[in-house]
């Protein structure tokens, strides 16, 4: 059971490297959502692209030019990647603490006289 136990431990440690890997691997980012706008909706006329995000607590909203909008969306992708990967992370790392736990109340239950 100890070794069924080592190998999961080494297991979810290999995938929390692999995750922090691509963690590092990524690119510029952004957070927010890109919304296209029209400064007369009912005629769908005046079309602008907006950006809104919330960071340190404070909503912000930019005006983003047309050139811009590729770019801006393989930020914003990024940036959705990064919190995908870092609950990954966290849900990984707790795994391997429970089962850390578990094993060493296992040992322990194990030497008791």
């Amino acid at each position: 059971m100890q070794a069924k136990k080592a190998k999961t431990l080494k297991n979810l440690d290999a995938q929390i490297r692999q995750t922090q890997q691509a963690l590092a691997a990524l690119g510029p980012m952004r957070p927010g959502t890109l919304s296209r706008q029209y400064r007369r909706p009912q005629q769908r006329r005046g079309a602008y692209y907006q950006l809104s995000y919330t960071f340190q607590m404070r909503s912000r909203t930019e005006y983003v030019r047309p050139e811009e909008v590729a770019q801006l969306r393989g930020e914003l992708a990024e940036y959705k990647r990064y919190k995908r990967l870092s609950a990954r992370w966290v849900a990984l790392s707790l795994r391997r603490a429970k089962l850390r736990v578990k094993g060493a109340r296992a040992a322990g239950a194990a030497n008791a006289p």
